[in-house]
């Protein structure tokens, strides 16, 4: 398993995608702290880049690599070893290689600028983002065996998740504008790992205005610290859902 883990990390990690991603993020967050005067501005700007281009990137790169390394992936069934050695040891591998990206591209200039809880909390949302959406990319993989459909499903599902998603909740909010939706609300942004994401760091920035109905709603419910607790409890199930699934469906697959 660590032979497997240590060949896809060093694989990625000499990807030329990867490199023009990490050298983005390093460049967008350096320009964002470097144009604002308060850094805690340019932490709500970088916030926007983290949450729309790292979940693309994640998601993308990585249904396209499980689909390029699909001989790799039989050849790998066709030795002695497990099937759930070789899809888990897939899965560390991206996750670890897209997590070091970030780090290298937003982590470091975050702990230069913004060296406190704030800055942590959201280096740290990032890279389970990044798991997050490496865990929903390799579900979408192994759910069909066309290339072009499984990426078009990647990309479906991002959109859902950044966009298409709030215009439902907007939606739900104008139809039942007359009863109490404080508690449903909550239940619902569960539903999202980026609004799980942009709702625990804008708790750490404390800037309610900018939260949106479902942030502001989360926040008096729970409070701060339960927040934080709930948000990275739900992040986790979205990290353990997806592998277990897709796990279970690679285990039975015909490849």
């Amino acid at each position: 398993m660590k032979k497997i883990i240590k060949y896809v990390i060093t694989d990625i990690l000499r990807n030329r995608t990867v490199l023009v991603y990490t050298l983005f993020l390093l460049a967008a967050s350096f320009s964002v702290f470097s144009l604002e005067d308060n850094s805690s501005k340019g932490l709500l700007s970088l916030l926007n880049i983290i949450l729309i281009i790292v979940p693309l990137v994640c998601i993308i790169f990585s249904t396209i690599y499980i689909y390029n390394s699909a001989e790799f992936i039989e050849l790998l069934v066709s030795q002695p070893l497990k099937r759930r050695t070789i899809w888990l040891s897939l899965f560390i591998g991206l996750s670890v290689s897209l997590s070091i990206a970030f780090f290298i591209g937003v982590g470091i200039t975050v702990l230069i600028f913004q060296a406190n809880m704030i800055g942590i909390t959201m280096i740290v949302a990032g890279i389970i983002l990044s798991v997050i959406f490496v865990a929903i990319a390799m579900l979408a993989t192994v759910k069909t065996r066309d290339k072009a459909k499984g990426i078009g499903a990647a990309i479906m599902l991002w959109l859902y998740f950044s966009l298409l998603f709030d215009g439902f909740v907007l939606f739900i909010l104008f139809q039942f504008a007359d009863y109490p939706m404080e508690k449903p609300m909550v239940a619902i942004s569960a539903l999202n790992p980026i609004d799980l994401s942009r709702i625990l760091i804008l708790l750490q920035l404390d800037v309610s205005a900018m939260m949106g109905y479902t942030g502001a709603v989360f926040k008096d419910f729970f409070g701060t610290y339960i927040g934080i607790i709930f948000s990275f409890s739900a992040l986790a199930l979205w990290i353990l859902l997806p592998v277990w699934y897709s796990l279970r469906k690679f285990k039975s697959k015909d490849l």
